[in-house]
C-alpha cells in the first residue's frame, strides 16, 4: 500500500492528513509536498492527523522530525492527533511526545493552537 497525503490550511495552521504506509518509499515525495505547503501558504503551525496510517518506520519518524524542526524555525508548534495504538507506541518509544504535543482529534488540536473549529 502506498501513502496518500491530504493538505488543507485553516488560518495559520497546515493540516496534514496521512493515509496508508509511511515508510522509506514515501518519505521523499511527502517531504517535498509538505515543504511546499508549509512555505507556500503562510502557515505557522502544523496538525498531523495520523488516523489513516497503517504502518510507519524510522524514516517516517525522520520526515516528521524534519518538518517539526522547520515549524520551530517559524516559531510554530506541531500537534499530532488521531493516532492508532501501534503508532502511538512508536512515538512513545522514540521520544517524539517529548517535543510534539498529542491531542485526541483535529478539533482539540485546532483549539490547542488557538484556532476555532
Amino acid at each position: 500500500m502506498s501513502l496518500e497525503s491530504l493538505f488543507s490550511v485553516k488560518e495559520d495552521v497546515l493540516i496534514v492528513r496521512l493515509i496508508g504506509e509511511l515508510d522509506h518509499h514515501a518519505t521523499e515525495s511527502l517531504r517535498d509536498k509538505w515543504k511546499d505547503m508549509l512555505y507556500g501558504h503562510g502557515v505557522k503551525h502544523v496538525i498531523l492527523n495520523l488516523e489513516g496510517i497503517t504502518f510507519m518506520d524510522s524514516s517516517g519518524l525522520g520526515v516528521i522530525l524534519g518538518r517539526y524542526k522547520e515549524v520551530l524555525q517559524l516559531d510554530g508548534e506541531m500537534v499530532v492527533c488521531s493516532i492508532s495504538p501501534s503508532i502511538k507506541r512508536l512515538f512513545e518509544m522514540s521520544g517524539m511526545f517529548k517535543i510534539i504535543r498529542l491531542e485526541e482529534n483535529e478539533i482539540f488540536a485546532l483549539e490547542a493552537l488557538g484556532v476555532a473549529s
